[in-house]
């Protein structure tokens, strides 16, 4: 085995009193992988953007990081936050591409070792007009552009769907046998299990374990890192009955340039049922969500709560409409407030959207946190002080502080170790059982729809092909 691309030795990351890392080590060799395992909140992303010499605001930093100089590419677990949203992809990869002294030809070419089939395409859309998975491939793109020696992978099959999820896989087994090292951070074990050579497991900041990756089908010590059996289920609804919470009837959206990208949807749920939206990468549905919730609306066709019409933008809605309505983000960190603590925010939900007093919704927050597994110190800090699968449970908290009729989810456990995504199902599951909570869950999480879903709904290229077939439940 060849030297190491990336070495990290005793690295100590302290902010304000508070330990985020404590003597890690790991190494990273070219073209081999290096795995790093822990629940949310365990350290990972500190230490993947320790590499980039990257830490958060007054970090007190020990400890050695060895890195190739200005050659470590960075795949966030939130694209977007890479992404310049003011810009086209084209005009951002045109300008890295510059850097290197490459054009046009090789800037298609890295999305096409990305796995976007249609680069033209991409090239001139905006970051907001691609899914999130379109979002991750563009930022590998961005990486193989630069030329980058090592790679940190921040779970960078969240949110795809199988397909994708495999092409991702392929991509980077790709990029591994051009010499490249990469350090992946994930809570997906098939995935590591079909990558990794060797696996380091974190638990509050520490190395708790590692060894080669053959070690891992017995699972890591840390079972938080592993499988949660599923929230137990109640019998499915298999139509959403005479009075639906939602109807939407023949939905037509696009994108600036008029770029079609929803063709005559037409879905139903009812109250306390879930339906499941399901589908590849780029199919439509986030955009069906959005136009839903009132952030995209240049759509036609009809959206309807309780069988009263909404308006295409929430600008238009009332606060009660507004309340309704709840959407959760995939990428949950550019929903909030940089500068303001996380309890405060969830709080503010129920003051400003259903008029609770301020102990009230203190008091709500704090249990809607706490039933996702949010600690107090947690909950007192800001944004940046949470990983992104804390911030996830505190943006499922802030929309369910509304109490809204219909909760829009996109994919919220994509982002969750095993026994997070086990607390946020199971407080669905129980929302919807108690108060007739009406769920839209678009997802790539079989096991998830499976888990809390009714019927679904699959979307492909804008298009439903397959509706109100009843989710089959593993025996």
């Amino acid at each position: 085995m060849t030297g190491p691309v990336v070495a990290v030795d005793g690295l100590r990351v302290e902010v304000a009193g508070r330990t985020l890392l404590d003597g890690v080590s790991l190494r990273v060799h070219p073209g081999r992988v290096t795995a790093l395992l822990g629940a949310s909140g365990s350290g990972k992303t500190t230490t993947g953007l320790a590499l980039l010499g990257e830490y958060p605001s007054g970090a007190r930093v020990r400890g050695r990081v060895d890195v190739p100089a200005g050659a470590v590419g960075y795949i966030p677990q939130q694209p977007a936050s890479a992404l310049n949203p003011a810009r086209r992809v084209g005009a951002l990869l045109r300008d890295i591409a510059r850097l290197r002294g490459a054009g046009l030809p090789d800037v298609r070419t890295a999305l096409l070792r990305a796995q976007l089939t249609d680069p033209d395409a991409v090239l001139r859309r905006y970051p907001h007009q691609l899914s999130g998975g379109q979002q991750q491939r563009v930022v590998l793109a961005q990486a193989l552009l630069l030329g980058a020696r090592a790679i940190v992978a921040d779970e960078p099959t969240t949110g795809q769907d199988p397909p994708t999820k495999l092409k991702v896989v392929e991509e980077l087994s790709s990029v591994v046998r051009q010499g490249i090292g990469v350090l992946l951070l994930s809570h997906d074990l098939d995935v590591v299990r079909e990558l990794a050579d060797e696996v380091v497991v974190l638990r509050d900041g520490r190395v708790v374990e590692s060894g080669p990756a053959d070690r891992l089908p017995a699972g890591p010590k840390d079972d938080r890192t592993g499988p949660a059996s599923a929230p137990s289920t109640r019998p499915r609804r298999s139509a959403p009955g005479p009075h639906p919470v939602l109807t939407v009837e023949s939905l037509r959206a696009s994108h600036p340039g008029r770029v079609q990208v929803l063709h005559g949807i037409d879905v139903e749920v009812g109250p306390g049922e879930c339906l499941a939206v399901v589908g590849s990468s780029g199919s439509g549905k986030t955009t069906l969500g959005r136009c839903i919730a009132g952030l995209h609306d240049g759509y036609r066709g009809r959206v309807t709560l309780d069988g009263r019409r909404l308006a295409p933008s929430l600008r238009h809605r009332t606060r009660s409409e507004l309340a309704s309505v709840q959407y959760v983000f995939q990428d949950a960190r550019a929903a909030f407030d940089e500068h303001r603590p996380v309890a405060a925010q969830v709080a503010r939900a129920a003051v400003r959207l259903r008029g609770a007093g301020r102990d009230e919704a203190e008091r709500t927050a704090r249990r809607l946190l706490a039933e996702l597994g949010l600690s107090e110190a947690q909950i007192t800090r800001r944004p940046g002080g949470l990983s992104g699968g804390e911030l996830q449970r505190a943006a499922l908290a802030r929309a369910l502080a509304a109490r809204p009729r219909l909760l829009i989810c996109d994919e919220i456990t994509s982002g969750l170790d095993a026994v997070s995504r086990h607390a946020a199902l199971g407080l669905l599951t129980g929302l919807r059982e108690r108060a007739g909570l009406a769920l839209v869950l678009i997802t790539h999480d079989l096991a998830a729809a499976r888990a809390v879903g009714d019927r679904f709904v699959t979307l492909d290229r804008g298009r439903v092909v397959e509706q109100d077939m009843k989710i089959i439940t593993e025996s």
